[in-house]
């Protein structure tokens, strides 16, 4: 019973005076977590346009969640400005970057490892659908632009649109004709705003469940905008009679409808 007790003593008092290991190591695991490595991405490239953007003339909105006809989608950033809106998507990656502006996935190499990915060209197509949607603008009043941040190299040709950390206010004040008056700048920055599902962990709990509904389609899913069972339900009579899709069990109370084959993208 001694010898346990001198046990225990021994363990509490070298467990006390290790204590902070305990959050160093928490610390290491948050910093190595791909949820970190995005927002610390997304904070370098809000900040850097904080710094070098006019204010004036640059309207930022960041994180917004709009919602789609399949769920929902998360924009990093979006710049209005009189020279366009500008949709900004980031990818935190390092080692070497192949792709092209046509290939459905590019391809990451980080010493003998490969990683495939989609192309963010694509995934940002959608959220400037998304946009044109919600504000009425044009393909040609919008501009994609997909920043890499994290030291990786480009090992093959890209548009001028794919860019490194910083260059991409580059690419942004590179756009000189205006094309927006200042009442429809303002326009547009209300419609998103307004647009917009709430900032904040229970909307972005939301997106992810969304994005795990379209890879596994056959997994019970919520409804984006309440939150409700979803459920099968088919088009009863019109040109699309017979089609199936995902319809919210609150209906009429919530009319939100889903693709059932839609592919998964942020």
């Amino acid at each position: 019973m001694f010898s346990q007790t001198i046990f225990y003593q021994n363990f509490l008092g070298n467990l006390l005076q290790y204590w902070w290991l305990v959050p160093f190591f928490i610390t290491t695991l948050i910093f190595r977590s791909a949820w970190f490595k995005g927002k610390f991405g997304e904070f370098l490239v809000s900040f850097s346009a904080r710094l070098l953007l006019d204010k004036r003339k640059y309207h930022a909105i960041h994180n917004a969640t709009l919602a789609t006809p399949d769920g929902t989608t998360q924009i990093d950033h979006i710049f209005v400005s009189p020279y366009g809106v500008f949709v900004v998507e980031t990818k935190n990656y390092a080692g070497w970057i192949f792709g092209s502006e046509h290939q459905p996935q590019w391809t990451q190499k980080f010493f003998k490892k490969s990683h495939k990915f989609q192309n963010p060209l694509r995934q940002n197509y959608k959220h400037m659908k998304a946009i044109e949607n919600l504000t009425g603008l044009t393909a040609e009043q919008m501009f994609s632009v997909i920043v890499f941040v994290g030291g990786s190299t480009f090992k093959t040709a890209m548009p001028e649109n794919v860019t490194f950390s910083g260059q991409y206010i580059r690419y942004i004040k590179s756009k000189t004709s205006e094309i927006l008056s200042e009442q429809e700048v303002q326009r547009v920055i209300q419609c998103i705003r307004e647009g917009r599902l709430t900032p904040g962990f229970q909307t972005d709990r939301k997106h992810i469940a969304n994005i795990q509904n379209r890879v596994n389609p056959d997994a019970e899913r919520n409804c984006p905008k309440c939150g409700s069972v979803m459920i099968q339900r088919t088009v009863k009579s019109g040109q699309h009679a017979g089609k199936i899709f995902w319809g919210c069990s609150t209906f009429p109370q919530c009319r939100t409808i889903q693709n059932i084959d839609t592919k998964a993208s942020a």
